[in-house]
């Protein structure tokens, strides 16, 4: 896989909550020969591994959860060949405001 990279988005939903997504952003010639994107999440999620093959959406998985992880992708192609990314799926507190004094 030579110029696609996995993206994330992440949005804090309070009480140490996220709502997160993943996906392959690079060349469209490139993610054009992508048959689909095999997710295996932390195995604590409930079905944690995702099978996506929407092209259309970049193969984007979203999800939601208290804590970053590493994700593994498995990124399967047309022509048969496979290449495996370990992801860091890193959530940031947002850092908040002081009280006003």
């Amino acid at each position: 896989m030579n110029r696609i990279r996995v993206q994330h988005e992440a949005e804090y939903g309070g009480d140490k909550y996220w709502k997160w997504s993943v996906w392959l952003n690079g060349p469209a010639e490139e993610l054009d020969q992508i048959s689909y994107v095999q997710y295996t999440l932390d195995r604590t999620f409930p079905n944690p591994v995702r099978k996506i093959a929407d092209r259309a959406s970049n193969f984007r998985l979203s999800a939601g959860g208290w804590d970053g992880f590493i994700i593994y992708v498995n990124v399967h192609f047309r022509d048969g060949r496979q290449c495996s990314i370990d992801y860091p799926l890193k959530l940031e507190q947002p850092v908040e405001e002081s009280a006003p004094r």
